[in-house]
């Protein structure tokens, strides 16, 4: 009973996290709507410091992306039945490792292996199907650098994550 108990505190959690992350991350983009709409007029100082808040804002709200997509994924993993287990080696994560990270999918062994070989392990297939077309080329490589990004595609949509 304290398991579910648990898996209830830490849905609930989930699920109000998300939700303060997409409201944040609508605030900050409205933010930028309607700066960017504003014919805001300065000096090069002003234009720098302006430049400056936008890299901070976009990075920050890259941040909170990237964690509601994991919260959104724990959370399907929640209705699959498998929230709870490591997705690479399917083991039991840590009932302490999941308070501390709720929306994390791997137990702590994996996650230190996924670190240890430069997070080339990929927490789900579908991910590493994304990123096996990417031809990574090495310094060794004669050729001249150049990358055509029209030659790369991404499904950005609900669907493609």
């Amino acid at each position: 009973m304290a398991r579910k108990e648990n898996m209830l505190r830490l849905h609930a959690r989930l699920v109000t996290r998300r939700d303060a992350l997409r409201k944040a991350i609508n605030g900050d983009l409205d933010g930028y709507r309607e700066f960017a709409a504003s014919d805001a007029v300065g000096d090069s100082v002003d234009a720098a410091v302006d430049t400056a808040n936008d890299e901070i804002s976009t990075q920050l709200v890259e941040i909170e992306s990237r964690e509601l997509g994991q919260i959104e994924h724990a959370l399907e993993r929640i209705v699959q039945g498998a929230y709870g287990r490591c997705e690479f080696c399917g083991e039991k994560i840590a009932e302490a490792r999941l308070n501390a990270l709720p929306y994390t999918s791997s137990c702590i062994e994996c996650q230190r292996e996924n670190e240890r070989s430069g997070g080339h392990l990929f927490a789900n297939v579908a991910e590493a199907n994304r990123w096996a077309k990417v031809d990574f080329k090495t310094a060794d490589d004669d050729s001249d650098g150049e990358v055509n990004l029209s030659d790369f595609e991404m499904d950005l949509s609900e669907t493609g994550r």
